[in-house]
């Protein structure tokens, strides 16, 4: 029978040659000198959520930082926040790196030379046998060390302090790993997830989606290959080989590197840009979309031609006020005054369509969709009435999103003008897909999402798409919806804002409504000014 360990100590300048001492570091590197530290690093450092993920691209430099950042904590105090670190990487070869890394930090920084021991980690399996795996280790004067494990142990749960889960995308049990990690936070400790992506159904990217939908309360940082490069990745390569940097040379390296994919465009995107290799296709199946589907919804259409805009102001006032009234009206009526209603615009002057989604939180916290309003060929003003219309009879209105985008900026801004706070203008950017739109995905998951089913609105969601890593729309796809028409995901695109704005802080007003002309369950249409309604006098005094 093995011994337990430790069973083998030696002093760093004894190790076999193969056993890395800082992992081929220059010696007087100090990695806390102005300059060193990317960007990127810091950022990662200065983060000290006690759950943390960071999906990266090649050699982005977030394991060096990592290891930094446990030098610091095993050779502070207990009362100066330290603590026992351990290192989980996918291969063997990867926890000498680390503890090298290590070994020369403690050297550089703490000032102190460590012993790097080699030694045998018992690890307890789940039907109760145990095993034996390599495993290194530094000590430090404080008393807590840091552990480099080469292997994926079976008793994570017994390990007490930050715990760092390296490459996890390519660990044999992925998720068991991750499950079992958790099991640290009993005891305040930390956990850091850090990887390469290994495709979409890999269970560190469903963490990672879960993540971004609020399902865990993991802190996701994305650093691709190109950020790194962005934050000076080529100046360190010149620093640890001691070449003269230059900005052809470092075009020419990397060049040299993403040429070596050739055609394997795919997995060159998953490496150096994030993007998992999968990630491509429809965002959802139909079968996920209707199953999120109920017969009944309203969706009501306003479209005019091109004449409708040469009438005067007030025949088109009138006529968008005698729509409403006959189509929005009953269905305004029939909502419960006790819920709260959010609201998702997605605009369009010519083309497309603009697309209003009123969301109901039920007591059960799912949203249901309530009214869709179609707009076709519809002028800005008018489309400004219709909305405002609506806004003012919507009980328990608590929030909008709206497309402020080219031409959309102008209702978005009326919008806001008039209703406050509770209106939120959207610029579109990566950033807002990559944060916004996995939970709304999510939600078609969960059941949490209810649609009216139609089959432009199953179209408009399928047109959802994977695109260089961030769900959306493609830019130039339309297809002929079932009046032939073009469409661009219209509906998807509102019912994405309703529910950010359904899941977004929301602001208490201090005014109760009572009943006047023109609300909901009035026919009489109220034509005094918005201030002075119930609704314009508790704006004005209420606190945003």
């Amino acid at each position: 029978m093995v011994a337990a360990a430790p069973i083998l100590t030696r002093k760093s300048e004894e190790l076999p040659a193969e056993l890395p001492r800082g992992s081929e570091l220059p010696e007087d590197l100090d990695p806390l000198a102005d300059g060193i530290l990317m960007e990127h690093q810091k950022l990662w450092l200065e983060d000290e959520s006690p759950l943390k993920i960071c999906e990266k691209g090649r050699r982005t430099g977030i394991t060096f930082a990592e290891m930094l950042g446990c030098t610091l904590k095993a050779a502070a105090s207990r009362s100066a926040g330290g603590e026992n670190c351990f290192y989980i990487g996918d291969t063997k070869d990867k926890g000498r790196e680390a503890i090298g890394y290590v070994a020369h930090f403690a050297k550089v920084i703490a000032g102190e030379i460590v012993q790097i021991e080699e030694f045998l980690f018992e690890d307890e399996q789940p039907d109760g046998s145990t095993k034996h795996i390599s495993a290194y280790r530094v000590r430090f004067a404080s008393g807590f060390r840091v552990e480099a494990l080469s292997s994926n142990p079976a008793n994570i749960r017994g390990l007490q302090g930050t715990v760092v889960i390296d490459e996890a995308a390519f660990h044999k049990d992925v998720r068991e790993v991750i499950d079992a990690v958790n099991a640290v936070l009993i005891w305040n400790s930390s956990v850091r997830i850090i990887s390469t992506h290994n495709g979409m159904l890999n269970p560190f990217n469903e963490l990672i989606r879960e993540a971004r939908a609020g399902k865990n309360k993991y802190k996701v940082h994305k650093y691709s290959f190109g950020d790194a490069v962005g934050n000076g990745l080529y100046r360190r390569v010149c620093l640890m080989s001691g070449t003269e940097w230059s900005q052809e040379a470092e075009d020419d390296w990397e060049q040299t590197i993403r040429g070596a994919y050739g055609t394997r465009t795919a997995a060159m995107a998953q490496e150096l840009d994030v993007v998992p290799s999968d990630l491509e296709g429809a965002a959802l199946t139909r079968v996920q979309i209707e199953a999120c589907m109920a017969e009944g919804i309203p969706v009501h259409v306003l479209r005019k031609d091109d004449g409708f805009k040469n009438l005067s102001a007030a025949e088109r006032k009138k006529a968008v006020e005698d729509w409403c009234q006959t189509h929005l009206q009953p269905v305004l009526k029939a909502l419960d005054p006790n819920l709260d209603h959010f609201m998702g615009e997605d605009f369009a002057r010519t083309g497309d369509a603009t697309d209003i989604i009123i969301l109901e939180k039920g007591k059960d916290l799912r949203l249901r969709t309530k009214l869709i309003v179609e707009l076709r060929n519809i002028p800005f003003v008018q489309q400004w009435e219709v909305l405002q219309w609506l806004l003012d009879r919507v009980p328990r209105f608590r929030k909008g999103a709206m497309d402020r985008g080219g031409n959309g900026a102008y209702l978005a801004e009326q919008a806001a003008l008039k209703y406050g706070a509770r209106i939120e203008e959207v610029s579109f950017s990566r950033e807002w897909y990559e944060l916004q739109m996995p939970p709304y995905i999510e939600a078609f998951s969960d059941k949490t999402i209810l649609l009216p089913k139609h089959e432009d609105i199953v179209r408009d969601h399928q047109a959802l798409q994977y695109v260089d890593g961030i769900i959306r729309v493609p830019k130039d796809f339309r297809f002929q919806g079932t009046d032939g028409l073009y469409r661009h995901g219209d509906s998807a695109i509102a019912g994405a804002l309703a529910w950010y704005a359904a899941n977004s802080e929301l602001h208490e007003f201090g005014y109760t409504p009572v009943p006047a002309p023109g609300r909901a369950d009035d026919d009489t249409p109220d034509t005094r000014p918005w201030w002075a309604s119930p609704l314009g006098a508790g704006l004005r005094g209420s606190a945003f």
